[in-house]
């Protein structure tokens, strides 16, 4: 016999619509105040790594940041408290994102120089697409996840054939000019042939024979070509995702996002969207 699903308490339930949504205006108050905090955390692990800063204001920034950790150890934990699985939520992407941005505070009561880790609080600036709630463009987000994934396989037999083709050119190009003109080797060749396939063309070895300036110039041309192939795969992959749009409103037990419009329960933990 299955295990009923545990209810949310109202207070949980105001708990969850201010921290995990931002369609009222306590929530978006909440999550740019959280944005604005971890912006100025990452900030102040960035001027403590400067030594002429640290030895100014090391002590201001070091107390600063433990601020930080304080106020987002408490934000973690009601994050925990506001769903009706804590577990569900610290084991999703978000959850691991939250708990590693402040283990490290705490690790460099033990282990010093750990404080910089802390920079992994970026990863918690994703949520300004929550904040802004413009739906499309979190709609539009998953797409294109959606999308690259959709395209990988193609991408990666496209990428096989492009490495083939440069290692074929790269030796082409070693008959051709030869180590008086500089590609004493077939890997030199290789790597020239891909700093000209990608148009970036470091010119520290160059093309001195007819020949050879007539290969180079396909290779240049190829490279265009070569941009627009990946690019025709993904779009036709974003094209289909597009028929299939997103809800954006978070689960109430695990937190997660991204469920199909018609969707009435949670893909991830299989709670009730309700």
């Amino acid at each position: 016999m299955s295990e009923a699903p545990s209810q949310q308490s109202p207070w949980q339930a105001r708990l969850h619509e201010i921290i995990f949504e931002a369609e009222t205006p306590a929530g978006k108050a909440f999550d740019v105040a959280l944005l604005v905090a971890i912006v100025l955390s990452i900030l102040a692990v960035c001027l403590e790594s400067v030594t002429e800063i640290r030895a100014a204001y090391g002590p201001q920034l070091r107390g600063l940041e433990w601020i930080f950790t304080i106020l987002f150890t408490i934000e973690y934990v009601l994050r925990l408290l506001s769903v009706r699985h804590p577990w569900k939520y610290a084991f999703s992407f978000y959850g691991i994102v939250d708990l590693l941005a402040i283990l490290p505070s705490y690790l460099s009561v033990f282990i010093d120089g750990s404080q910089s880790l802390l920079v992994i609080r970026a990863l918690r600036l994703l949520r300004v697409f929550r904040v802004l709630k413009l739906a499309h463009f979190v709609g539009e987000a998953r797409m294109l996840n959606a999308a690259l994934r959709a395209s990988l396989h193609k991408i990666v037999i496209f990428l096989g054939v492009v490495l083939a083709i440069v290692v074929i050119i790269g030796a082409m190009m070693y008959l051709l000019e030869g180590s008086q003109n500089g590609f004493d080797n077939i890997p030199l060749s290789i790597d020239w042939s891909i700093v000209t396939r990608t148009t970036v063309g470091y010119g520290d070895i160059a093309p001195q024979t007819v020949a050879g300036k007539v290969l180079a110039s396909l290779v240049m041309l190829l490279g265009y070509a070569i941009i627009a192939v990946p690019t025709g795969i993904v779009t036709v992959e974003l094209a289909s995702a597009v028929k299939h749009s997103v809800r954006t409103d978070a689960c109430p037990d695990c937190g997660a996002e991204g469920h199909a419009s018609d969707a009435v329960y949670c893909r991830y933990c299989g709670a009730s969207l309700g």
